[in-house]
């Protein structure tokens, strides 16, 4: 009888050695597209931002608006639509949104001094490593604040748009000090999500479909936080 509960235990917790495993690599790939996604970015965002005839062409034409509004396209592409993709082709649209996205982000670069881009990148940087660190060991159930998090989302948008009509720097100030808690919450709580839905048994279409869709929260998140940052202690040119 105990030598059957002994091989019963032994078999469990080789089974959890290998869904640890299973999970760390599942991360690592998350986190390896993320970061990827932010290369791409920058060096696209980079590239406009320093050479002249792409920025006058996008930036004060009617260009720029089909330039901010790209991203938000392919991302809804990727939301709705990836289970109707395959695997790769969600990769291409990842990839053809975090380079659509650089060029968005150029506009960072004319108005913001690089130094103070560097330094809140490394805030951005830091702060999105310590909560989704949070996110990942945590024991605490993180989903009871998804709703919360989301009426904060949806508050950001619309006052966002409201602001670019009254152009108002307090309503601003308010967005983004808003903005800077919203996000740092969905990081910890994207990655909870993220961990809580890997599945040893995935086939490698999913696996590799779950791992793209959880590197664009981070990506949003990260990208998003850095943005409310850069608006609260950027200094411009």
């Amino acid at each position: 009888m105990y030598e059957t509960e002994n091989r019963t235990m032994a078999r469990t917790e080789a089974a959890r050695a290998e869904i640890d495993v299973g999970l760390r690599s599942h991360m690592l790939r998350v986190y390896n597209y993320m970061a990827s996604g932010l290369l791409l970015t920058g060096i696209v965002a980079y590239f406009v931002a320093n050479t002249p005839a792409v920025a006058n062409a996008i930036f004060g034409t009617p260009l720029q608006w089909l330039v901010m509004l790209a991203p938000l396209a392919f991302v809804m592409v990727l939301s709705f639509g990836i289970h109707r993709m395959t695997f790769a082709t969600a990769q291409a649209v990842y990839w053809a949104y975090a380079a659509v996205m650089g060029a968005s982000l150029a506009s960072i670069l004319l108005v913001f001094t690089g130094a103070s881009v560097a330094r809140v990148f490394f805030i951005t940087a830091g702060t999105f490593g310590a909560m989704s660190l949070y996110g990942y060991t945590t024991k605490a159930d993180l989903s009871k604040f998804g709703s919360f998090l989301f009426m904060g989302l949806i508050g950001i948008v619309l006052a966002s748009v409201v602001n670019l009509f009254v152009a108002s720097s307090a309503l601003q100030f308010a967005i983004s000090v808003i903005g800077v808690i919203v996000f740092v919450g969905l990081t910890a709580y994207d990655t909870q999500r993220i961990k809580e839905i890997y599945l040893a048994s995935d086939d490698g279409e999913t696996a590799g479909k779950k791992a793209l869709m959880g590197a664009l929260s981070l990506y949003l998140d990260f990208i998003n936080l850095f943005m409310m940052l850069i608006q609260l202690l950027g200094n411009r040119r």
